[in-house]
């Protein structure tokens, strides 16, 4: 089993790209229409996909198989409350310095401060939401200011 691509179905396809593009510091990859994008770093992907695409343009697309309206129905799932299960964890050399990066683009209205962690072993981190309210969690070296921890 080798990872392919993890998707995020998207309502504001557009508005994600450039989200992405800001966070990634690259340019969306392979692109197909405004339908699907994907970016390409260190051997892995992450993919948009338009959750609207297909129903307003049926003659794009084919499909063949059973439909599950629970997988198919991409409408659907775009539409949907987004309840928190997914966390997207992305690393930093530097999290200061990439925390302060995200905080001047002014991409998300939820970015929470440094955060400290310890199972098993410590870990420094902040967290802030795309635009369709995913987690993203950034992780990376990080020293603490003396007391800001106690």
């Amino acid at each position: 089993m080798h990872l392919g691509s993890v998707y995020l179905i998207v309502k504001d396809y557009n508005k994600s790209i450039q989200f992405y593009e800001k966070i990634l510091e690259m340019p969306v990859s392979v692109q197909n229409m405004q339908r699907f994008a994907q970016f390409h770093f260190d051997g892995q992907n992450i993919s948009i996909l338009n959750g609207y695409f297909d129903a307003l343009n049926p003659g794009l697309t084919v499909r063949k198989g059973e439909y599950v309206e629970e997988f198919d129905n991409l409408v659907s799932i775009a539409d949907a409350d987004n309840t928190h299960k997914f966390v997207l964890n992305l690393w930093s050399e530097n999290l200061e310095k990439e925390r302060n990066r995200i905080e001047q683009l002014h991409i998300s209205d939820k970015l929470t401060q440094i955060k400290y962690i310890n199972n098993v072993s410590p870990y420094y981190y902040f967290q802030l939401t795309d635009p369709d309210g995913n987690i993203i969690e950034i992780t990376g070296q990080y020293s603490p200011k003396k007391g800001e921890f106690v």
